[in-house]
């Protein structure tokens, strides 16, 4: 038999740099580089063909990449144990390397199955950690710390080269169709790639973060003034140990001068690497507990909104015409560009969730699809916080008219989004049911009173609040998934230190 093959299994981390189980892998012995596209994954209803096409744009770089070190990457299309199993029947595998994952609930089932077969096959698998997220963690304590040694550890060279393998290797890229992805145009979605993530993050840290800390809650300067690099966090084309690393040369290299465009830099700089952190504290979350992905964190809430959503009411959300056009201009923004700033997501999804009364699970799988920058474990424990269903955090009921006005005085965002209100008086242009001409414009009235329907949200939720048993049970999910370091808010601890509303922006 030939040698048995070191199989390198990239899922999320599309890259040669720093990447520690290729580098690890290529000194064992010939290395197999291997992509699996799982259409059963993409089938989830958390997938969408714009995830899938910055993906693939990702993969191209990374085969040529590949190929350049002497051995292109080996693309397949099917069941992960089922190709496993044939590739180790085929050639043996020595050993089984990744990233370890923090994905959403089916790819935790996959990898179980991925372990079971790799045990009954005598196949070692090393995962090896990528971002600061701690497997199997058992204590808060002492995590933010355990973060920074982990970004501070040098980072990996790609090996030299990779020896040729004989035989067909296949290495065609699926594309959406074959995957089963129904079209889903995203016509200013930001190209996939390392040189556009490199580009990505050169140009924040050197030329666009100056004005972060000030300028990233507002989408009329967010799309600029924050850095982007999100997608390519979630699809790995950078890691975080890279980021890290280049954010805190950044930072040394700006010291001692004190000047006013220096100072302005180095409180960007210092905002931008605490929401590191926090990228990675949310990750936590959903490592520790997976079934938040689907249930709510404290089971108080259980019963509170109903299970099925108001058919109209999604629909004039997803569709961007609930009335409200700041609410309205948010959700067509992010359809066009799959990205969206952190204040504006926590926007739709507090009124999806208090003014609409709608279940969080049906509007964050909507969310889901429209992020291309979709972290399962930032989305879903974002949006049962936004929610208020963690019992742990305030409970945030953002007003759509105060927002508006706050995000965007002018109307330059609305008249861009919005253009069935773009003659409506800067004045009344988020509430242009006041003006006298509403009766004219292509726009619908309001889907609800805004504040009645809050009011109504508020009072629902502290009568949860109030119950027995809650606040025992809210402290016990915060010892186990509170910060240490931030003193988050808690309902049911005795800290009740705020943590600013800049510290929660995860705003990457």
């Amino acid at each position: 038999m030939s040698t048995a093959l070191q199989v390198v299994w990239f899922k999320r981390d599309l890259r040669i740099a720093d990447h520690r189980p290729l580098a690890l892998a290529a000194a064992q012995g010939p290395v197999l580089p291997l992509y699996i596209a799982e259409p059963q994954l993409w089938a989830q209803p958390d997938a969408s063909a714009r995830q899938w096409a910055f993906a693939a744009e990702c993969l191209g770089e990374l085969q040529d990449a590949l190929g350049a070190l002497g051995q292109p990457l080996c693309v397949v299309r099917g069941d992960a144990v089922a190709i496993l199993r044939k590739i180790h029947e085929r050639r043996g595998i020595a050993a089984l390397w990744s990233h370890e994952e923090i994905g959403n609930g089916w790819t935790y089932a996959r990898d179980k199955a991925v372990a079971a077969w790799a045990r009954e096959a005598g196949v070692p698998w090393h995962e090896v950690p990528q971002t600061g997220v701690i497997r199997r963690l058992k204590s808060r304590y002492g995590w933010a710390r355990a973060w920074d040694r982990r970004m501070a550890e040098p980072l990996a060279s790609p090996p030299a080269a990779l020896e040729p393998l004989r035989g067909d290797w296949p290495t065609r890229i699926p594309t959406a169709a074959d995957l089963g992805l129904a079209a889903d145009p995203c016509p200013q979605r930001q190209p996939g790639g390392r040189a556009a993530a490199l580009a990505t993050l050169a140009s924040f840290l050197e030329k666009r973060g100056r004005d972060y800390r000030w300028q990233m809650s507002s989408p009329v300067t967010a799309f600029d003034a924050s850095s982007r690099l999100s997608p390519h966090l979630a699809l790995g084309s950078l890691s975080m140990r890279e980021v890290a690393q280049a954010s805190q040369s950044r930072l040394s290299a700006l010291r001692g001068d004190e000047s006013a465009p220096a100072r302005n830099w180095r409180a960007s700089m210092i905002s931008f690497t605490g929401r590191q952190h926090w990228h990675c504290h949310f990750m936590q979350k959903l490592e520790d507990e997976p079934r938040l992905e689907f249930e709510n964190l404290h089971p108080a809430y259980n019963g509170l909104r109903p299970d099925v959503p108001d058919a109209d009411r999604l629909a004039a959300w997803v569709a961007g015409r609930t009335g409200y056009p700041f609410v309205d201009a948010c959700m067509r923004a992010l359809a066009a560009n799959g990205w969206l700033n952190f204040r504006m997501r926590a926007m739709l999804v507090s009124f999806a969730s208090y003014q609409l009364w709608l279940p969080w699970r049906a509007t964050g799988l909507h969310l889901a699809r429209q992020f291309v920058d979709y972290e399962p474990g930032i989305h879903w424990s974002q949006v049962q916080m936004q929610s208020g269903t963690t019992g742990i955090n305030t409970m945030r009921v953002y007003n759509p008219v105060k927002q508006g006005h706050d995000q965007d005085p002018e109307g330059v965002f609305v008249r861009r989004w919005v253009p069935e209100v773009a003659d409506v008086p800067t004045p009344l242009i988020h509430e242009p049911w006041r003006w006298y001409g509403a009766a004219s414009l292509a726009y619908p009235p309001p889907i609800v009173d805004h504040a009645k329907a809050a009011a109504a949200a508020r009072d629902a939720l502290h009568a949860v609040r109030k119950g027995s048993g809650h606040r025992a049970t809210a402290s016990r999910i915060a010892e186990k998934h509170g910060s240490r370091k931030a003193g988050m808010p808690m309902t049911g601890s005795k800290s009740r230190r705020r943590a600013p509303t800049s510290q929660l922006a995860l705003d990457l």
